[in-house]
């Protein structure tokens, strides 16, 4: 890290400045570093799916829980033209689990928040679904998958920081009004984010850590994550 400070022109004095528990800066970034690292081989990797695995995932889904929700498809042409296996795997899940409470599965329009019965807040991005509603949500979700795409590109980079901008005006409205809004993140896609953007999952554990998003879930994780917090959304609605 003194290497690095150096090479940049920056003064590494800061790294042996005392933190917390009388470890210094630099030790502290090391131990972040190397639980980040171990989070992102151990739990995020193995959960993470090519296109074959998710089609074969929906369709053992969709045969089990026989949804009526929408299965939307992707933006591919031709042969590659299918389901958005991902997307569609979570809005079952979502389904089977919200017993009779509707779901906005594909919001229209930009989240808002009202007290009273005026606008309160409005959100600057459309997100990719909210419960129960896209006003005055209980939950708010974006999904990441991009199974066909052959780099790393501006597009998907873009998603990362989008997810960022939700989290700081989320902040904002929890911090200057006390509500609160649940904001969470869903990606997959082994080859995009795992062979081609790991330095971009680094960003997300940081974003998590950060208080941006409320909860990362990745790939095939969702089949025993969603109906656990999907619940606990349904509870929230009655408290």
């Amino acid at each position: 890290m003194e290497s690095a400070y150096t090479a940049l022109g920056l003064s590494a004095d800061s790294l042996n400045t005392i933190a917390i528990n009388g470890k210094t800066v630099a030790e502290r970034l090391f131990a972040y570093f190397a639980y980040r690292a171990d989070a992102l081989n151990t739990i995020v990797k193995p959960q993470l799916m090519d296109a074959t695995e998710a089609k074969q995932l929906f369709e053992k889904l969709s045969k089990k829980l026989k949804p009526t929700c929408p299965i939307p498809m992707n933006k591919q042409k031709g042969k590659m033209k299918a389901p958005a296996y991902f997307t569609a795997i979570i809005n079952m899940l979502i389904e089977a689990n919200a017993g009779k409470i509707t779901v906005d599965y594909d919001p229209r329009e930009l989240t808002t928040v009202t007290i009273n019965g005026s606008p309160l807040r409005t959100l600057s991005r459309r997100v990719d679904g909210a419960f129960p509603s896209v006003v005055n949500p209980i939950a708010i979700w974006e999904i990441k998958e991009y199974y066909y795409t052959t780099t790393f590109g501006s597009r998907v980079a873009d998603g990362v920081y989008e997810t960022l901008l939700d989290g700081m005006e989320l902040e904002e409205l929890s911090a200057s009004e006390g509500v609160d809004v649940l904001h969470y993140l869903f990606l997959d896609a082994r080859y995009t984010w795992w062979d081609c953007g790991r330095s971009y999952l680094c960003r997300i554990i940081d974003m998590l850590h950060m208080g941006y998003v409320d909860e990362v879930i990745v790939g095939r994780e969702v089949v025993d994550r969603l109906p656990d917090l999907v619940k606990e959304w349904r509870k929230l609605i009655y408290a």
